[in-house]
């Protein structure tokens, strides 16, 4: 098992995306574009989490932390859309 899987903010952000997924399947009434860049904002909020998991220097995970975080704001935005 890699370091990421065990954080507790990787769970939560995997199962984010997995729910948005499948929120995204069903409501074909929603654009297309917004779609897709919600689809992706939410990828990147657990992509940057397991990325972040693989740094040795606190600056540099922290850059991936700010990140995952603007992602999150990103996908707020996009579902009040």
């Amino acid at each position: 098992m890699l370091i990421f899987e065990n954080l507790e903010v990787y769970k939560k952000a995997y199962s984010i995306n997995q729910k948005i997924y499948r929120f995204l399947k069903h409501k074909t009434i929603i654009a297309r574009y917004v779609r897709d860049q919600l689809g992706r904002a939410t990828l990147s909020i657990q992509l940057n989490i397991a990325e972040d998991s693989g740094r040795f220097a606190k600056k540099d995970r922290r850059n991936f932390y700010v990140t995952a975080r603007g992602s999150t704001f990103e996908c707020a935005a996009l579902l009040l859309f």
